[in-house]
């Protein structure tokens, strides 16, 4: 692992607002490094407020959406909620179908079949509102590039109106309204939305033609929040205070359906990180192993009884998806073990059975055995598909761009990609794509990165200090976990590997300076038992961690999460 210490912000401004906010320098760092540098701006990062939300008919096109579905509404239409199969899509539908529903009775949910359609609008979903006599589509988290699509649906007497957050080409769709923040011409104040959040800034717009206020619609925030976790986007500005909100009703009074996935975890209070970790990989695994429909049928049952039914089904699906991505993350390894490619730049890894819907998460998955780029093939049709994956710092879609002579089709962003090539191409590419990246990677991004926010001491660790970074929460892009570093430190003596295989290192952390008086904190680091050696026959090392809460036979206290060890 690389260790890099994060630059010392402007020591003036640190001493300010240590100053206006009465903190230790370690905080105020924290915050500044964060972009936070006045008491104000201090006060909306802890204090996350409605009023942190912006006016939705800022958004280009918000006042055209919203006359258009009020006269939906008024005509009787059939509406068609059209969204993407992955964990945005299906958290849009479910948030924008079940608010038009306690509008009107001509409401329908469509999700395409991630195998059959692929990603986004389709022809095939097109035809579908067509034969059902659906006048509009309001499409969630795609649609932004469909110009054929919807010049399609308007031959057929079907309007579009689209909430997308991807960045659009050159050129936009004809359709009645195009909402993305991202568009150029879009002066909406805040640019990271995730498509569930576009959904959400609609119904906001069209609540407030009725006199209502965002607090009115709290209940969909635990959509918004699944959404915000599961899409990475940055926790910062409107999305902290969706975020914020939508972790309270996921802890205190979610909709049935995610109540019923998250039944059985053992957790007073679940963080971002849960949603990420427990709620997402289920609601995506519908679209993986079966159908997105599975998703947003769970996600808008009124029922009980019947949410728990859907919930053991989709926990069905997850376990599947779990079982299919382990086993092809093991033939994969050992297909680059018995090709000799063990020392190459990249991994291209190719099984005509492996499962379509697993792919990307397999990819991601070889990155944390080899850390470099990475692409997995599967059989498509007639053609292979591929989904690829990327280290940081490393451009993956430009290394695409310069192998575009082997590849039929490709498009993602720069850490993640999807393609389909020919299989007699597929040789072709895999040389032609490792001699790119061999050409363009620095070669010290192949190392694992752990950025330092700060350099402390043990003494600094406090209970108060704990109770601060707790309120910086949710982590997440843009405000992620602070992770510290400690220079030479001791284990007390004890330390031990722990877990299946000796796997985990458990050790209890002491400044030499002060091993009999000063602070001492358990240490975990989970995959660095063979680091053990490090810690032995009372050796100094320098350690980098997060801070964490242990609860034990009813006691608490701060532990170290430990990230990675040296001598």
């Amino acid at each position: 692992m690389r260790w890099t210490l994060k630059p010392k912000p402007d020591s003036k401004t640190v001493e300010d607002l240590q100053k206006a906010l009465q903190v230790d320098a370690s905080v105020a760092t924290l915050l500044v490094q964060r972009g936070i540098e006045t008491y104000e701006a201090a006060k909306t990062f802890f204090r996350p407020s409605f009023n942190d939300l912006h006016d939705p008919f800022l958004m280009k096109d918000m006042d055209l959406a919203v006359a258009r579905i009020e006269k939906a509404l008024s005509n009787n239409e059939n509406i068609l909620v059209y969204g993407d199969y992955d964990v945005d899509g299906t958290t849009s539908v479910a948030l924008m179908s079940s608010y038009l529903k306690s509008k009107s009775d001509q409401i329908a949910t469509y999700i395409p079949d991630r195998y059959d359609e692929g990603y986004g609008v389709s022809y095939k979903g097109i035809d579908f509102a067509h034969d059902n006599d659906f006048t509009l589509i309001i499409a969630l988290d795609c649609g932004v590039k469909a110009i054929d699509k919807v010049a399609y649906a308007s031959e057929k007497g079907i309007d579009f109106i689209i909430c997308d957050h991807h960045r659009p080409g050159d050129k936009l769709p004809k359709a009645i309204a195009v909402l993305d923040p991202k568009r150029d011409d879009c002066d909406y104040p805040y640019k990271e939305l995730c498509g569930c959040g576009v959904g959400f800034k609609l119904i906001q717009a069209l609540a407030s033609k009725e006199g209502q206020s965002v607090e009115d619609l709290v209940v969909y925030l635990d959509l918004v929040a699944t959404a915000i976790g599961a899409d990475i986007v940055p926790i910062t500005g409107e999305n902290r205070a969706l975020a914020y909100f939508g972790l309270q009703v996921i802890n205190t009074n979610p909709r049935l359906g995610i109540k019923a996935l998250i039944s059985e975890v053992k957790k007073d209070k679940l963080t971002i990180t849960d949603v990420v970790f427990i709620v997402a990989p289920r609601i995506n695994a519908a679209g993986r192993m079966k159908h997105g429909n599975y998703a947003v049928n769970l996600l808008t049952e009124t029922d009980e009884f019947l949410a728990e039914e859907h919930a053991k089904e989709i926990n069905t699906f997850n376990l599947d998806r779990r079982e299919a991505d382990k086993q092809i993350t093991e033939e994969a390894l050992i297909q680059i073990s018995e090709n000799n490619e063990v020392n190459r730049l990249t991994t291209v890894v190719y099984n005509a059975s492996w499962h379509k819907g697993v792919i990307g998460i397999v990819a991601s998955r070889l990155t944390e055995t080899y850390y470099r780029p990475t692409l997995v093939f599967t059989k498509s049709g007639n053609q292979l598909a591929a989904s690829a994956r990327s280290v940081k710092g490393f451009d993956v879609y430009n290394a695409l761009e310069a192998c575009s002579e082997h590849i039929e089709q490709f498009g993602g962003h720069k850490y993640a990609a999807g393609l389909t090539l020919k299989e007699e191409n597929y040789a072709a590419f895999k040389q032609a794509f490792e001699d790119e990246v061999s050409k363009t990677i620095d070669r010290d991004l192949l190392i694992p990165e752990i950025k330092v926010d700060a350099q402390i001491q043990l003494d600094e660790i406090t209970p108060k200090f704990y109770r601060i970074l707790r309120q910086f929460t949710p982590f997440g892009p843009g405000n992620m976990t602070p992770i510290f570093m400690t220079q030479n430190v001791k284990d007390s003596g004890y330390g031990k590997c722990v877990g299946e295989d000796d796997k985990h290192l458990r050790l209890t952390v002491v400044s030499p300076q002060a091993q009999s008086r000063g602070p001492k904190f358990v240490g975990i680091g989970f995959n660095l038992g063979n680091k053990i050696d490090l810690i032995k026959d009372n050796k100094s090392f320098d350690a980098v961690y997060s801070i964490d809460e242990n609860h034990w036979q009813g006691r608490t206290s701060l532990q170290l999460k430990l990230r990675d060890i040296k001598a």
